[in-house]
């Protein structure tokens, strides 16, 4: 089995699965600089991006698997992506907010609390993405209540 340019430019989180180091870190890097793309925050684009990728990720998730012969290999990065966008919903355009949601997401997703690590055990592309998008969940909460006390 190979993957195509598509599979390999999306699962990869555009290519950042191969960077050398950090992987995760840089795909989390590039969602957060796709979401600086003006309107992209707002409800009616970034919750279908989220969708997409969530799907594409679970398809994709699975190929890279049986390419990598690993689970959840390191040039999968699409669930970091996805992860990024889910920490930052509904969260204000502003810079010290954004870089607050990527460094609480980056340790939610390294640390996975529970039940993100359980979610890792689920098969394939799905375990790929729910251990992030739970990790997400759990940024964008601290992220709102934080922004609550910064403002």
């Amino acid at each position: 089995m190979k993957l195509n340019f598509f599979e390999k430019l999306l699962g990869s989180g555009f290519y950042t699965g191969y960077a050398p180091v950090a992987s995760g870190t840089f795909g989390s890097l590039a969602a957060l600089l796709i979401y600086f793309i003006p309107g992209f925050e707002l409800p009616y684009i970034i919750i279908p991006a989220i969708i997409i990728f969530f799907i594409t990720g679970i398809w994709t998730g699975n190929k890279f698997e049986v390419v990598y012969g690993k689970k959840d290999p390191s040039e999968c990065t699409i669930d970091e992506v996805v992860g990024m966008w889910i920490s930052l919903l509904f969260v204000p355009k502003r810079i010290t907010y954004l870089l607050l949601s990527f460094v609480i997401w980056r340790i939610f997703d390294i640390i996975k609390p529970f039940p993100a690590n359980a979610a890792e055990n689920l098969k394939g592309g799905l375990g790929i993405m729910m251990d992030d998008v739970i990790a997400a969940f759990y940024t964008l909460l601290l992220v709102h209540v934080l922004i609550t006390f910064i403002k």
